[in-house]
């Protein structure tokens, strides 16, 4: 399959795909936020059968980032009077504080902290370099191939005035999670390719070999995305899963052996909680224990907020968790488009580029639907 989709252009795949015998219903879920950006600006879900339906997974690093992580950011802009970045999307996440008090990066920028973006881990250590006299902490959240540059950053030797607020997190054991439940809510899967760059193929195999589902790891234009879809619809129609490989200009067995052994070298992978969604065995990242001055968790004291009223959790109304799990459309949510816009988000889902209910507004989606799951 894989050499056979690098030469196929989109059109070609998408007549492969309609001219099967599919299924009444086949359910693919796309873990990727690129992925749900690139399905949705291609308009793939308006061109594919019927009986394909196309499902956004929990491949957003900011849709998941854990309440109590923003929370430990915004106290140590205002309390510790760090000088705090962070990628450019967190900046908006709200946490769940009562209104009148600081709910984001944003709200703690306007009420006087020093908060900055950034869009690498390099300009956070360029940052602490230009300020050597203040202490810079880098709020860093994200999946296996955010996280990866940040363990090099680690690796290297970080300035002395420069702390990690780590928020980092795999993807492949959230879907374990929904695959290991009584209705995991999809027939097939797309695996993500970026992630696969970095850890591997390898990783994604127990889908198919664990769980009997079709799987085919895909790049970001439509034809691969097509291939993909191909090759999952013919695997699910044959009876024959197995991992397939659409990506293969970047995915090689291994991954990238070179971000894997720096991983290691740094991080520990932990329990850890996701938003909405609580702790998932095994799916974050923690810096290891002799890294102690350079995580900011142990290098500053940073208040709790235990008093706070559904810590941990979504804002109230708001679904994110549900649509970052698959299990309602981005438009279900019944604050989608009403009370949560771009301009206005009232959940992560709505604050990131890669955010499912973002990338469906972004592309046209403006009405909202009734809750049907």
């Amino acid at each position: 399959m894989s050499a056979v989709a690098a030469a196929t252009p989109a059109a070609g795949w998408l007549e492969r795909i309609r001219a099967l015998p599919l299924p009444p219903r086949l359910r693919v879920m796309n873990v990727c936020g690129g992925h749900e950006r690139s399905i949705s600006m291609a308009g793939l879900r308006r061109v594919l059968p019927a009986s394909i339906t196309l499902i956004p997974g929990p491949g957003c690093p900011v849709c998941v980032c854990p309440e109590e992580d923003i929370h430990a950011a915004i106290r140590l802009a205002l309390d510790q009077r760090v000088l705090l970045v962070a990628f450019g999307d967190m900046l908006r996440v709200p946490c769940n504080l009562p209104k009148g008090e600081v709910r984001s990066l944003e709200a703690a920028r306007a009420a006087g902290a020093d908060v900055l973006p950034v869009a690498s881990p390099q300009q956070a250590a360029q940052i602490a370099r230009e300020h050597p006299a203040r202490e810079v902490v880098f709020f860093a959240a994200g999946f296996e191939t955010t996280t990866a540059p940040v363990a090099g950053l680690v690796a290297q030797g970080l300035p002395g005035n420069l702390s990690i607020l780590l928020s980092g997190r795999l993807t492949w054991p959230a879907v374990a999670m929904l695959l290991d439940s009584d209705t995991p809510g999809f027939d097939a899967l797309i695996a993500p390719g970026h992630v696969s760059t970095v850890m591997g193929p390898q990783e994604w195999r127990f889908v198919a070999e664990r769980h009997a589902l079709a799987t085919a790891i895909a790049g970001f234009s439509a034809d691969s995305l097509l291939a993909a879809l191909y090759s999952v619809a013919r695997q699910t129609i044959e009876g024959r899963p197995f991992l397939d490989n659409c990506y293969p200009a970047a995915v090689r067995d291994g991954g990238n052996p070179g971000a894997r052994a720096v991983l290691a070298q740094t991080l520990d992978v932990v329990d850890a909680p996701w938003r909405g969604i609580g702790t998932i065995p095994r799916s974050g990242y923690a810096l290891k224990a002799g890294l102690g001055r350079a995580d900011a968790r142990r290098r500053f004291e940073i208040d709790p907020g235990a008093h706070r009223r559904r810590a941990g959790q979504m804002p109230p109304g708001c679904d994110c968790a549900r649509v970052v799990l698959g299990r309602i459309a981005p438009n279900q949510c019944v604050l989608y488009g009403r009370a949560c816009t771009p301009r206005q988000p009232v959940g992560p889902c709505m604050v990131s580029d890669e955010g499912a209910c973002r990338i469906w507004w972004a592309t046209g989606v403006r009405s909202s639907a009734a809750a049907t799951a």
